[in-house]
């Protein structure tokens, strides 16, 4: 059974905003995008190892997702426009343009106070 809104059971339970957790995983995937290109220059031009490719090809597929969910997520939540929504999507291929994405979205929005409180009552 589904909890109904006024459920006492999730009372106080800290619920993460949407734009947190975007902006959180557009700094992780642009991190994991340097992580890929010094792995790649290690395989190719180095020729050292192909262990930091192993790694951040991993590690940067999944961030990639995340970074796609969380922008979609956001999008819904923040009700962002069609051409905004595709931007967003767009910035998680070239390297490093999901901070550019996000400090631009960022300069655009209101400020909000920290994760929500589920059922808490402003005082």
């Amino acid at each position: 059974m589904l909890p109904s809104g006024n459920d006492q059971s999730n009372r106080g339970v800290l619920v993460p905003q949407p734009y947190r957790i975007f902006r959180i995983t557009a700094v992780a995937e642009a991190f994991s995008w340097a992580g890929l290109l010094v792995g790649m220059y290690l395989k190719r031009v180095a020729e050292v190892t192909d262990l930091g490719v192993w790694v951040f090809g991993r590690l940067h597929g999944a961030l990639f997702v995340a970074y796609v969910v969380a922008a979609l997520w956001t999008a819904r939540a923040e009700r962002w426009s069609l051409p905004r929504t595709l931007a967003g999507l767009a910035a998680s291929i070239p390297p490093f343009t999901s901070l550019i994405f996000e400090r631009w979205v960022a300069r655009r929005r209101v400020p909000h106070d920290g994760p929500a409180l589920v059922g808490s009552t402003p005082d």
